[in-house]
Order: C-alpha cells, then structure tokens, then sequence
C-alpha cells in the first residue's frame, strides 16, 4: 500500500571462506587454488594472482615454522573481504612470532614476509587466545 514505509532490511555480510589443512608443504598449492576459486567473479588477474601469492607466503610460513608436520596439528585458512579489503588470515598453532628478516644476497631463504609486506597494505600477527598465533594480511579491493 502507498503510504506505508517498508522495513529496512540490513545488508547480509559476505561469509568468511574457512578452511584446514594439514600441517605439509602438499598444502601451499591447495591453499592457493581455493583462495583463487574463492575470488568474487570476475576477478582482476592481477589481484588474483597477488592473493594466491600471500596465501602461498603465508601458508608456507605456518608449515615451515609454526606447526609440527603429524596428523593432529592443522594450518587454518580464512578468506573474507570487508571494510573495503580482502582479508587472508592464516594460523598454526605455534608460539613465535614472525618477523620481516634482511637475509643477505646469497641466503635461499627468508624473504617470505617481505614479499608479504610488499603485497599487502597491512599485515600482522595477532595472538590466538588457546595457543599459537594467526598472520592477517589486508590487500585493498581495486
């Protein structure tokens, strides 16, 4: 009827993608196809290819340095967006706590979290509050 104001109906929140893997490198390839497959459509090539390069740093990192590779201990994944970003936050049950290394020139290793640094526009580690911690990584939405 004319006249008659309708409800406002909030906006429903996009929900988080979830995942867990396995604490094992066999997962950095996993971990990156579903954060691609998990990209609004269309996505920019080049922001794609961006995330699935922070989800491969990322995942490796909690691998390699916060879990035990056995059957109990699990990576998990969490891919949303919000607040005018896509949101990676990826957590192990470790206790230490990443830092931006400068290896030198012949080092093979340890740049992981400059590239994180150099393709997100924020990043941090936020302690989980049972145990271990988990390494957020903001890219702004293009």
């Amino acid at each position: 009827m004319p006249g008659i104001p309708l409800p406002s109906i909030p906006t429903i929140p996009a929900v988080p993608s979830y995942w867990r893997f396995p604490a094992e490198l066999a997962s950095v390839p996993r971990a990156r196809r579903v954060v691609g497959e998990a990209l609004p459509r269309p996505a920019d090539p080049q922001v794609s290819y961006e995330l699935r390069l922070l989800t491969s740093e990322l995942v490796t990192n909690a691998v390699r340095h916060g879990a035990r590779s056995n059957d109990e201990e699990m990576i998990e994944l969490v891919f949303w967006t919000a607040d005018g970003h896509y949101w990676l936050a990826v957590s192990d049950p470790g206790s230490g706590r990443p830092a931006v290394g400068s290896p030198d020139s012949e080092a093979c290793g340890g740049r992981g979290l400059l590239l994180v640094e150099a393709l997100s526009d924020v990043w941090g580690v936020v302690p989980r509050p049972t145990c271990g911690k988990s390494v957020v990584a903001g890219k702004r939405l293009p």
